[in-house]
């Protein structure tokens, strides 16, 4: 009787040792899980701060090209106003010029 007792003891404890791997087990798989969610979560923030650099590098770009390009119209819109402005000059230079010639004849 005492060996049947000492048996049932042990199977007792092996069963609880047991149950205690697989609750140590599921608590690993448990924090495994969680720790993959919060990588996933990481990866998804820097992603979405990469391309959110990348679209604000663009919308600098987009700006710095408009300006570069308003510029550039500008100083066009300049020269062309320089030369109208030689034209009549030297337009009004020569009609006095005529002038004068004509006077002297």
């Amino acid at each position: 009787m005492d060996v049947d007792v000492e048996e049932g003891q042990e199977g007792e404890e092996g069963e609880k040792e047991k149950e205690k791997e697989e609750e140590e087990e599921k608590e690993e798989k448990k924090e495994e899980e969680e720790e993959k969610e919060k990588e996933k979560k990481e990866e998804k923030e820097e992603a979405e701060e990469e391309e959110e650099a990348e679209e604000e590098e663009k919308e600098e770009k987009k700006k710095e090209e408009e300006e570069k390009k308003e510029k550039r119209e500008e100083e066009e819109e300049e020269e062309k106003e320089e030369k109208e402005e030689e034209e009549e000059e030297k337009e009004e230079e020569e009609e006095e010029e005529e002038e004068e010639r004509r006077r002297r004849w």
